[in-house]
């Protein structure tokens, strides 16, 4: 594989990866309100980001200001919307697996990024006319019957992983079409936006700052490990790669997640889980297989 097609694609793979662990810091501060982890997680996320932006791109600042600036009129209230309808996306996908994670079930948090490569996958080939080859299709086929087999239980934990997938299904395609915007300040955009869009929430409710050591340091690994560098890798992968294809990698996190549940957190699995989530393995191995065996390829 070319080394333009393979960083792209291990960009995704990390991203996707490091989110299959996210349930382990939520679960140390689960005493505390969803919407608390999710305020304080996107303040410091953006505080992070914007100091690094400030110091190290400042120059990519200044010339995607100046290729906004450059565009018709026209394109640049499109660029403009379909950032704030990410940022307010993104934000929306935060809470809801904050409040899926701690409020109904991990599984249920588990299950959304299930459903989430599927509704990411077909909005691609119906939104932005990416093609699905035959062996795609039959890879989405097998995700299909993996998760009617985990769908069989309960309709509170299948609404909220629907409600979870789909907020961050549209989020990455609208990232597919934002054109070459450097992704960190895209990133540093949303987060500004989801700001933006909490403040007024957190003020509301506010009472006093948290005086626990742990989540600081909880809410800090949080931002800059499970937020911060995942995101920024995930944006980055869509320069190389189709949103569908990020999309199917996605099956990734619940695997990950699926084996956090399993040996860190001892819950039950059923066996039909065990099977259906080994089918969730083949499938993205079927649908990347031509990427697969570029990567494994000796070069000749």
């Amino acid at each position: 594989m070319k080394t333009g097609r393979a960083k792209y694609f291990l960009a995704a793979l990390s991203s996707v990866i490091i989110w299959g662990f996210f349930s382990i810091p939520l679960r140390l501060i689960k005493g505390y309100a969803p919407q608390d982890i999710l305020h304080y997680r996107i303040f410091i996320s953006l505080i992070i980001t914007w100091l690094v932006i400030l110091l190290f791109r400042r120059k990519n600042l200044t010339d995607d200001l100046t290729n906004l600036k450059s565009q018709p009129t026209q394109e640049r209230k499109r660029l403009i919307w379909l950032t704030l309808f990410a940022g307010v996306l993104i934000t929306g996908n935060w809470f809801t697996y904050i409040y899926a994670v701690n409020e109904v079930s991990l599984k249920s948090a588990a299950f959304a990024y299930m459903v989430c490569p599927l509704i990411t996958a077909i909005g691609g080939f119906l939104i932005l006319n990416e093609q699905l080859s035959r062996l795609k299709v039959i890879a989405l086929a097998i995700a299909v019957i993996s998760i009617v087999i985990l769908g069989q239980g309960s309709f509170r934990d299948v609404l909220w992983s629907v409600i979870v997938a789909a907020l961050y299904a549209f989020y990455l395609i609208i990232q597919r079409v934002m054109g070459k915007i450097d992704k960190l300040i895209m990133l540093g955009l949303h987060l500004l936006i989801a700001t933006v869009i909490t403040l007024p929430l957190f003020i509301s409710n506010f009472e006093a700052l948290p005086t626990d050591l742990n989540f600081w340091l909880v809410i800090v690994v949080i931002s800059v490990l499970f937020t911060v560098v995942p995101l920024f890798l995930s944006l980055y992968a869509l320069i190389g790669m189709p949103s569908s294809t990020l999309g199917i990698i996605i099956y990734l996190n619940p695997i990950v997640a699926f084996a956090v549940a399993f040996f860190y957190f001892h819950e039950e699995i059923d066996p039909h889980q065990l099977y259906a989530y080994s089918m969730l393995l083949a499938a993205v191995i079927v649908f990347n297989w031509g990427t697969i065996k570029e990567l494994t390829k000796r070069p000749v």
